[in-house]
């Protein structure tokens, strides 16, 4: 059933918020998906605040000239999916598992802060670590330099308690 006019300014218009919005977007090719395997990657990336979002080419293309993308319309080939999130790992992250798994889909190019990136863009963004992990290793290394002094000090009392221990025995045999 073809679409209006006004449902495909609404189409251009949120497609435009969510590449201008959004920290990170991964362009899919999703052609061998089956339904099932789509409802599967749409939880997965639901459950970690992204989106997936299937629209015409023509349709996001214009959205991507109207958010400054231009350099998307060469990969903007096929059927194409947009995978949106906050988190700028996420998206990434979750297709590049998602295809290690099914070996279905093929990664066509990345928006990340309002930037194009490539593929390899896109794979080294996928193999960073989850800001939970940066944030756990930040603070790690925050830590270390207390724990360490912890037991600095933790030595030092310990070999004080020993020395008045050996004192007190050399005084007992003495006396």
């Amino acid at each position: 059933m073809p679409r209006s006019r006004a449902e495909k300014e609404n189409i251009i218009q949120d497609m435009k918020e969510r590449l201008a919005g959004c920290q990170s977007a991964v362009l899919v090719d999703y052609r061998r998906l089956n339904v099932a395997e789509a409802t599967k990657l749409r939880r997965r990336l639901r459950e970690a605040d992204c989106e997936f979002k299937i629209a015409k080419n023509t349709l996001v293309s214009l959205a991507a000239e109207q958010a400054g993308l231009g350099g998307l319309k060469p990969y903007l080939e096929g059927q194409m999916a947009i995978a949106s999130g906050a988190d700028p790992v996420a998206p990434a992250k979750i297709l590049s598992g998602f295809i290690r798994e099914t070996k279905k889909m093929e990664i066509k190019a990345g928006v990340l802060e309002g930037k194009v990136i490539d593929v390899e863009g896109v794979k080294a963004l996928a193999g960073l670590p989850s800001r939970e992990e940066l944030l756990a290793k930040v603070l790690g290394g925050m830590q270390a330099p207390l724990y360490n002094f912890a037991g600095v000090l933790q030595g030092t009392i310990r070999s004080v308690v020993y020395t008045l221990e050996a004192i007190r025995k050399m005084r007992a045999e003495e006396a």
